[in-house]
């Protein structure tokens, strides 16, 4: 094997592990979500703080996988679709890193719930709503990884479930919130809160299918939604 085929054998080798890496990060952040809606549903204060603990590592693996993206940039001099993946690498963490932070977010306010139990203020749409963003994430990171135009389109076309079931547990908090012992109304308003954050969860997962069509089709479609993808 000449030496131009040893680096390119070597260059192979090191986008595979840059695959495995953000495929592992996501996977992760993907277990925050659904533990913190557990631990939402449960009133699990041990398993938010290890939802909370767990940030710490998401942490690490952006920087990680920054260092890793900036040294193959700087070594290999990537042009063409590894170039695309490399940079749009970059990007993606960033939006991993902050669905984990809304993980956080949601298994903080448990541990802050403790001392009101908020089972009369969820809503059967939180629960969906943990489960659609999830699987949005998981497919958009492997539409990412595979190149996979059509499961990118189909994280896009979820959101419009996610903003009606968030659209949907408003509307009925709000109309119930007169019904609330006065007691109860922080806890309601703190339900309120992880909705939002499930919405924004979402956004985070269209963030990432639309640079997957983008690396792709080479079409910027954001700011245009699906009438661009």
């Amino acid at each position: 094997m000449d030496g131009r085929g040893h680096i390119d054998r070597m260059f192979e080798g090191e986008l595979r592990a840059l695959r495995e890496r953000i495929t592992l990060m996501a996977g992760r952040v993907e277990m925050m979500i659904a533990a913190s809606i557990r631990a939402l549903m449960e009133g699990d204060v041990e398993r938010a703080r290890r939802t909370i603990a767990e940030d710490a590592r998401v942490n690490r693996e952006e920087l990680e996988i920054d260092e890793q993206c900036l040294l193959l940039l700087a070594k290999r001099q990537p042009v063409a679709s590894d170039l695309r993946f490399i940079a749009f690498t970059l990007k993606m963490v960033t939006d991993l890193e902050r669905v984990g932070d809304l993980a956080v977010n949601i298994a903080e306010r448990v541990c802050d719930l403790k001392r009101d139990p908020p089972s009369f203020a969820l809503h059967e749409g939180i629960v969906r709503m943990g489960a659609i963003v999830q699987s949005m994430i998981g497919d958009a990171i492997d539409s990412f990884v595979h190149r996979d135009l059509a499961t990118a389109r189909s994280v896009i076309d979820s959101d419009d479930e996610i903003d009606a079931l968030y659209q949907r547990v408003l509307g009925d908090l709000l109309r119930g919130l007169h019904e609330v012992p006065e007691q109860g109304v922080r806890a309601m308003i703190h339900v309120m809160s992880v909705a939002k954050w499930l919405e924004r969860m979402g956004d985070h997962a269209v963030n990432v299918a639309e640079l997957v069509i983008f690396m792709i089709k080479g079409d910027d479609v954001r700011h245009r939604g699906k009438r661009g993808a």
